[in-house]
């Protein structure tokens, strides 16, 4: 007669990664809320100092220099069309979460055209702060299920689709990014660019990885 095995169940190794709990609608639309008011912030402090970044955002901000129009404008026309590349990989609501922070980014960055004044931001503290404060509304938009907007939405459909670490992805996508600015800005402005390139970066290679973190 065969015995059934009572014995308990192999322990989880240490530092397994708990289940995950799926955020609520309202934890998600304050991430989306939070996330759209970083990188609109990180676009301000850069442009105020007349530096670029990585992603649409980065091309936005260029042709800012280039034509005078908004860069939220820019950055509505550029993401819808990087969105239709995805809709086969990504989620209709990924779709949907990505397109409010696209055009809340447009509206944030009108309504601060309005009300902040940055008389002046010295290059270096512009690079680190502004970011830095983008890779986190990236990583917060990331964690609920949203893109940064059209270069976002395919940096996190390689990530899901292929498994792309998304800050080395996002590195590569903004230093062609940088390459362009070049149109715009001098050799100085885009080197202190590629710092603030960097530090957003990091952020995502050293937070957005599989199993570090089980929220979403």
């Amino acid at each position: 007669m065969s015995a059934k095995s009572d014995s308990p169940a192999p322990p989880e190794p240490a530092g397994a990664p708990a289940p995950g709990v799926p955020h609520t609608r309202l934890e998600d639309a304050y991430a989306l809320f939070v996330g759209t008011v970083q990188l609109s912030l990180g676009v301000v402090l850069l442009k105020a100092a007349g530096l670029a970044t990585g992603g649409v955002a980065g091309i936005s901000l260029v042709l800012n220099y280039l034509t005078g129009l908004p860069v939220g404008l820019f950055y509505a026309a550029m993401t819808l069309p990087m969105l239709a590349v995805t809709l086969r990989a990504m989620s209709w609501l990924f779709i949907v979460k990505t397109l409010i922070v696209t055009f809340g980014l447009f509206a944030m960055t009108a309504i601060a055209a309005q009300t902040i004044d940055i008389d002046w931001i010295s290059k270096p503290v512009a690079a680190l702060a502004g970011g830095s404060v983008i890779g986190m509304g990236a990583l917060a938009l990331a964690r609920h299920g949203a893109g940064t907007g059209g270069s976002g939405a395919i940096v996190l459909w390689l990530y899901r689709t292929r498994g792309w670490n998304a800050g080395r992805t996002q590195m590569l996508f903004d230093g062609c990014v940088l390459l362009f600015s070049l149109v715009a800005l001098d050799v100085t402005r885009v080197l202190w660019s590629l710092l603030g390139v960097m530090a957003t970066g990091a952020i995502l290679y050293v937070w957005h990885r599989p199993g570090r973190y089980t929220g979403y």
